[in-house]
């Protein structure tokens, strides 16, 4: 089974940065497509950030421009540096990686999550 262990959560003032890391148990390079995703409280789960295995990437409007996802398969890891933090951004973050299965089948995995709070 694979894990995905985040960190790099904290408490931070607004206009802040974070970077949060995201180390897998195995290969990153395996997966399709490695990603950010956050759940504040009383809210649906929503997109962050993604990366592909090529490294293209996609960002939520929200956070176009203030986000960046990298990753680094060296180290088997994913990034999400976090800068001009706002309150609204304030969530759980759980990374996510997905991959194909010798037999088509989607395999799905995700982190227990960090917390971000951003005061204002």
């Amino acid at each position: 089974q694979v894990q995905l262990v985040e960190s790099g959560g904290g408490l931070v003032q607004a206009g802040g940065s974070l970077r949060l890391s995201c180390a897998a148990s195995e290969r990153i390079a395996s997966f399709n497509t490695m990603g950010w995703y956050r759940q504040a409280p009383g809210k649906q789960r929503e997109l962050v950030a993604t990366i592909t295995s090529g490294s293209i990437t996609n960002y939520a409007d929200s956070v176009k421009g203030r986000f960046t996802i990298s990753r680094d398969n060296a180290k088997n890891a994913v990034y999400l540096q976090m800068n001009s933090l706002k309150p609204e951004d304030t969530a759980s973050y759980c990374c996510n990686a997905g991959r194909w299965s010798s037999d088509s089948r989607p395999q799905i995995y995700w982190g227990q999550g960090t917390q971000v709070t951003v005061s204002s």
